[in-house]
């Protein structure tokens, strides 16, 4: 599953809000805003609101997620974001809503005024269905069930389509040579416009002077073109970064064209291209392939699961594919694209399965899988011996070297209290540990006693962040018996700080004679009595 915590705008959200979400798209100049979709089909969004692109009918930025009701119960299909940013989201009965900036009519409203809150385009779309949505910079598309394609907008370079450059306020059916042609996916680069029809061809049109629409040449087209370099092969997947586009054909070969500044072809240079190019040649079967126009990052899925990335990532330009350790092409924008925006609205499946550590969390004291019990203070814990023979070097020792304990099915302790020993056992199960500073200290013994380096730095830590006037002789005291060196000068330095206060404690005078002489001695060279 696919965490979108790795977005650092949803760390602003508590963890017990996250498995809400069903759909979540993080967009803006700076990654700053994000829009998501909960199992309810509920629509929130939060950040910074640039141009009114949250749609919450203010301009006022927020950390804490709005609902946006005018969207509530539709069930969001579509999802794309322009550079303003303006917002296009489609429904599954069809409707296209828009909001946002819309300096250029982005919003297909006729208009150039903002749009403050989510409003239908209808505008020359009565009785059509919308399946999918794209948006480039400032300009937006929209492709029908029918396999129309539609497009309104900034028009400085062709991007609209319509065969001129004068902007487009409301949606214009793309035709030309897409007339007769039945469209099943479209991508915007910044100014630029693609199209896959159904028999696998690709066609493009808008701004070219990198060779983003891989015609061959770098002049604009006011229409749309078909990529002739693509003949021959079946083009099943589109996308386009900045001012660079890829294409994933039905045998899983891959091919790249357009400006290649950082690298983002993965051809091994820099180089534009102006025509397709076939990249990943060495490499096996490609699957998937990612884009998005605010980047100029290029990430791609093969067949046994290994995912490459390479562009610009995090300022570096990497100019042949780069195997990452990521299961997923979203994870290289959540950590690698500049900004770390979404390169498509991403589908959070939530489902029962556990991880190993969910699991061993999850059976920690459980009497129906344990096969040992552990009794303290009259109280068991349940326990599993193979788990303690991982994770501890004591208990590999006890069950593998024929220890009496090895034959029992209870095993009583008493040299610790319960709270400390089942804090320890729970240890084993999670890598945590959740006790007060006072019962730290007996952890600390115990890890001591056992060997446990990093237990023992965790109690150590814990005392650390609980210490007081009252308990810090105490915790002193506490880290010269279990030979605790940071933790003792932690402790002598607070106590230090504090020497009225605490050598009026009960703590204080109730402490071993050689120790309290000891503490007068080295209190006494640091300059404590000193008039």
């Amino acid at each position: 599953m696919v965490d979108v915590t790795k977005w650092p705008i949803f760390s602003l959200m508590a963890p017990e809000e996250l498995p809400s979400i069903r759909k979540a798209c993080v967009f803006g100049s700076s990654a700053n805003e994000a829009i998501y979709i909960t199992n309810d089909d509920e629509v929130f969004v939060f950040g910074l609101n640039c141009s009114n692109c949250l749609g919450t009918g203010d301009s006022q930025s927020t950390i804490v997620p709005k609902k946006l009701d005018f969207l509530k119960g539709r069930k969001v299909v579509s999802l794309s974001y322009g550079s303003g940013p303006h917002i296009l989201l489609a429904t599954d009965d069809g409707e296209l809503f828009a909001w946002g900036h819309n300096g250029y009519s982005q919003l297909g409203n006729g208009t150039t005024n903002q749009g403050v809150a989510p409003v239908v385009v209808s505008a020359n779309l009565i009785s059509k269905r919308i399946t999918e949505v794209a948006c480039g910079s400032h300009h937006s598309m929209a492709l029908t069930n029918l396999g129309e394609v539609y497009a309104w907008g900034y028009n400085n370079c062709g991007q609209v389509g319509s065969g001129s450059t004068a902007n487009q306020p409301t949606p214009r059916r793309v035709s030309s040579c897409l007339q007769n042609k039945l469209a099943i996916s479209i991508v915007c680069g910044q100014t630029s416009s693609l199209a896959l029809v159904d028999n696998g061809e690709v066609y493009g049109w808008g701004y070219n002077g990198n060779g983003q629409l891989g015609l061959g040449n770098n002049g604009n087209q006011m229409s749309p073109c078909r990529l002739v370099g693509l003949q021959g092969v079946c083009v099943q997947q589109i996308v386009s970064g900045y001012a660079h586009s890829l294409a994933l054909t039905d045998e899983g070969l891959l091919y790249a064209w357009g400006a290649n500044t950082y690298g983002q072809l993965g051809t091994g240079n820099k180089s534009n291209q102006l025509s397709p190019l076939q990249i990943l040649t060495e490499k096996e079967r490609v699957v998937e392939v990612a884009a998005c126009h605010s980047t100029h990052t290029s990430a791609a899925k093969t067949q046994s699961g290994h995912v490459y990335m390479w562009g610009q990532c995090r300022g570096q330009s990497i100019v042949l594919p780069h195997l990452t350790h990521f299961s997923c092409t979203d994870n290289v924008f959540a950590c690698f694209a500049t900004p770390s925006v979404m390169w498509r609205p991403l589908s959070v499946e939530h489902d029962d399965f556990l991880t190993v550590a969910q699991a061993l969390k999850k059976e920690f004291d459980n009497p129906e899988t344990a096969d040992l019990k552990f009794c303290v203070d009259g109280k068991y814990i349940y326990v599993h011996k193979a788990v303690l023979k991982i994770r501890c070097e004591h208990f590999r020792s006890m069950f593998q070297s024929h220890w009496n304990e090895d034959m029992k099915e209870v095993i009583e302790i008493d040299q610790f209290s319960y709270a400390v020993y089942r804090a320890f056992l729970q240890f084993l199960y999670t890598d945590n540990v959740e006790l007060s500073p006072e019962d730290a200290i007996g952890l600390l013994d115990l890890a001591t006693s056992y060997c446990e380096d990093r237990l023992k730095r965790l109690c150590q830590h814990i005392i650390k962040r609980g210490i007081t006037v009252e308990n810090a002789f105490s915790l002193l005291s506490a880290a010269v018996r279990y030979d605790a060196v940071d933790l003792e000068e932690f402790c002598f330095k607070f106590c230090m700080n504090h020497l009225t206060e605490v050598t009026q404690t009960t703590a204080f005078w109730q402490i071993d004679g050689n120790l309290l002489k000891d503490f007068i001695c080295r209190a006494s060279r640091c300059g404590a009595f000193k008039n």
